[in-house]
């Protein structure tokens, strides 16, 4: 529904009669429908980005604290190589240790694999009637033991199709992470927003992971 200008100039001015230090949010059904617009998208906003944390950030942090217990533990382990006797204990923990990084790596694309990765976003976006404004690999930023791929993703469509887009995105079978979300509209008096965030995809390098030169 698309807001007259005259309706525009009255809504504005039940926002700013209010008596902030007076809003009871028992009372929430008779605020402004500006004010439970603000309102709702706070909480998306809110939702959205914990939700992203709590997902994403988890995996990634485990995953390092993986990657460096790796290296302690290789390092223990050729030093006993040098040893008479190997110690059984150090070998098995090294065969747990890789059969878990190697299930965290199963979630990281491959350098090459970055372009589907994308396909795939792009194919998340146009199943919830988005439009694409745009979705732009950055620069590459290369770690110790894996290589971040951040991009631009910039759509624009109804608050509930964003909604499920994002939510697609966290569910992708590669580990992507989500920052930077802005939402606005597209222009005054549209129901349809514009969508704005940063994500970030890793793939690992092998050659650190062998202990060669990246």
């Amino acid at each position: 529904m698309i807001w007259s200008r005259q309706r525009w100039r009255d809504e504005w001015q039940r926002l700013q009669s209010v008596d902030w230090q007076a809003l009871n949010i028992k009372e929430a059904g008779e605020w402004p429908t500006l004010l439970k617009g603000l309102c709702c998208l706070l909480a998306f906003v809110i939702v959205f980005g914990g939700l992203s944390w709590w997902l994403l950030g988890e995996k990634r942090a485990a995953l390092e604290a993986a990657q460096r217990q790796e290296v302690r533990l290789l390092g223990e382990y050729r030093g006993k190589v040098g040893e008479a006797a190997f110690l059984p204990e150090v070998r098995d923990q090294l065969m747990l240790l890789e059969e878990q990084i190697a299930s965290m790596r199963a979630m990281l694309p491959t350098s090459a694999e970055i372009p589907t990765l994308l396909d795939g976003i792009s194919d998340a976006a146009v199943s919830n009637n988005l439009t694409i404004e745009t979705i732009r690999l950055r620069p590459t930023v290369r770690n110790t033991h894996y290589v971040e791929h951040p991009f631009d993703i910039q759509v624009r469509g109804g608050y509930h199709e964003l909604a499920r887009f994002a939510a697609d995105i966290s569910q992708q079978a590669r580990i992507i992470t989500q920052q930077d979300v802005t939402l606005v509209p597209v222009e005054q008096g549209s129901d349809t927003l514009r969508m704005s965030l940063l994500a970030r995809t890793y793939s690992y390098i092998e050659d650190a992971h062998q202990g060669g030169t990246p």
